[in-house]
């Protein structure tokens, strides 16, 4: 009998239903969301929340307060390689943002977006050689970097590429699953910039 009590709990395990799929909500008002939708950064805490188009739009007009919509621009800027070794970065992926307290540089690594210093004076020669750049809007866009290859994207972006990098780094060099994924990150990249 006690073969037949579990024949019958595996039978319901396996026929029972697949949960419904997540239903994805804007982080702002709850309304259900498609696959493809904007998003709104909070400035104060440096996070990104999913936005349903009316609250996006809200918060379209201005560079102020805590709340700004993160714009869906991507610029492909011909950054020649000693202008990106001006820079002095000593690692090969970075992106620049500027801020309340001025621009800030920080590279993807397993911990997370890590600050590394800047020369503001060699940045201030990049940008003056390309105008493009000084139009980032603070705190929802920022210029990313990779080996001298240089796009102005939305600032979701640049979190995109820290959680690939989380998440799939392995050892020193971060192992060929990473690499994939930063190479098919940045393909898609360029077909955004019309690079």
């Amino acid at each position: 009998t006690g073969g037949g009590a579990i024949v019958t709990g595996l039978r319901r395990f396996v026929d029972a239903p697949s949960p419904p799929p997540t239903v994805e909500r804007c982080e702002m008002c709850g309304t259900e969301l498609a696959s493809e939708h904007g998003h709104v950064a909070d400035v104060e805490h440096r996070s990104i929340m999913c936005a349903c188009r009316p609250c996006y739009l809200l918060f379209t007009r201005d560079d102020e307060g805590k709340y700004r919509a993160v714009p869906d621009r991507y610029v492909a800027v011909p950054l020649a390689e000693n202008e990106w070794q001006s820079l002095g970065i000593p690692v090969n992926i970075v992106f620049f943002l500027r801020g309340t307290e001025g621009l800030n540089a920080f590279y993807p690594s397993p911990a997370g977006a890590t600050e590394c210093l800047l020369d503001l004076d060699a940045w201030a020669s990049v940008v003056s050689a390309h105008p493009v750049l000084a139009t980032a809007r603070p705190e929802v866009e920022a210029v990313l970097v990779r080996d001298g290859e240089c796009y102005l994207v939305p600032i979701d972006s640049c979190y995109m590429l820290v959680g690939l990098v989380r998440l799939y780094w392995k050892g020193f060099d971060g192992g060929t699953e990473a690499q994939e994924h930063i190479a098919a990150f940045f393909d898609d990249l360029r077909t955004k910039a019309g690079a």
